[in-house]
């Protein structure tokens, strides 16, 4: 399914809920991503990609950090001043929309998601290497076959590459609150990574 049918679908579902919550509620915070941008033609490699995703992260001072190409379009990192985890978007290789990941990035991300606030409360409960190990034993049970590699840290949540060996074959997230576990099933197969740093790794 194209990255912009996808897009209008996630965005009726938000105005559902928004809907049944309650504005007052569900309302966007100061720094929530909301919309997308459009580049005009295709995205054809990995500079596009980068071009099109910095695009959209300088309205919030952000960079891109590591963009990674799978069958159904690019993904990218957005990083802070400071090199850390921002969020995440997706790429769409043949209108250029750029937009917020689905899943964690979106309704997980404590700084930029649907549910950003001001300042970031509480505090990380579940440390990195505790991360790896519940996304091992998920995927030993739901994916046989394939383990965690090192995670990144986004607010309120972790992103983990997925190996099947030493080769990359999707990711998902962990919340670092819960400890829930969301498997990025939009990707389709692993392409290939840009050689631009990636996000910082320490929480």
């Amino acid at each position: 399914m194209p990255l912009a049918v996808l897009v209008v679908a996630v965005s009726a579902l938000i105005t559902s809920l928004v809907w049944v919550v309650g504005a007052d509620t569900w309302r966007p915070g100061p720094r929530a991503m909301t919309g997308a941008v459009f580049q005009e033609g295709p995205v054809r490699d990995f500079s596009d990609a980068e071009q099109a995703a910095q695009r959209f992260a300088d309205r919030w001072d952000l960079r891109v950090g590591e963009v990674m190409r799978f069958s159904d379009g690019y993904y990218a990192q957005l990083l802070d001043a400071r090199g850390r985890g921002a969020t995440e978007v997706l790429i769409d290789p043949g209108s250029g929309t750029v937009h917020v990941e689905f899943g964690p990035a979106m309704t997980w991300n404590t700084a930029y998601g649907m549910m950003a606030r001001p300042v970031e409360t509480g505090s990380r409960t579940i440390a990195s290497g505790q991360a790896v190990r519940i996304a091992d034993q998920w995927l030993e049970q739901y994916r046989p076959g394939l383990r965690a590699a090192e995670t990144t840290a986004f607010p309120g949540y972790y992103t983990l590459h997925t190996l099947r060996g030493d080769r990359i074959t999707g990711m998902l997230s962990v919340n670092s609150s819960t400890g829930q576990v969301w498997y990025h099933t939009w990707h389709g197969e692993f392409l290939g990574t840009s050689e631009h740093p990636p996000a910082s790794r320490t929480p």
